[in-house]
């Protein structure tokens, strides 16, 4: 059976609360169209950080774009308009903030930050499609 065409898509967000939610049903609907109905909940999770993040942090319009990689996988991106990027921390059982990186790096496959030189990050994320 011959490999799946490679596929990519992508959104602009404004810098708003209600994005985040624009943002889960964004890899709702690509996800599904590509029949992997398996990778929703964590993929959803994993954006509702990084675009929280976005909000949070950078406080600019933010990118979501999903894609092939070889693997077979699903890598997906946060892109903004800073350069300053999110730190996988220790929270404390009581603290309300600090685990959405933890959250990210529990379930993906792998995770990173590229730095674009005039100015912004992408953070993503690569999910496993076997």
């Amino acid at each position: 059976m011959p490999a799946p065409a490679p596929w990519s898509h992508e959104l602009e967000l404004e810098g708003l609360p209600v994005s985040v939610a624009g943002a889960r049903g964004f890899v709702t609907d690509v996800l599904t169209e590509h029949d992997l109905p398996s990778l929703v909940d964590d993929v959803q999770l994993v954006v509702s950080e990084l675009a929280t993040n976005a909000l949070v942090h950078a406080r600019t319009s933010f990118t979501v774009k999903l894609r092939t990689a070889l693997g077979p996988a699903v890598v997906l991106e946060v892109r903004d308009g800073s350069r300053t990027g999110p730190k996988l921390l220790a929270a404390a059982s009581l603290d309300i903030t600090g685990r959405g990186v933890a959250i990210v790096n529990a379930l993906s496959q792998a995770w990173g930050i590229d730095e674009f030189k005039g100015g912004g990050k992408s953070v993503w994320a690569v999910f496993s499609t076997s």
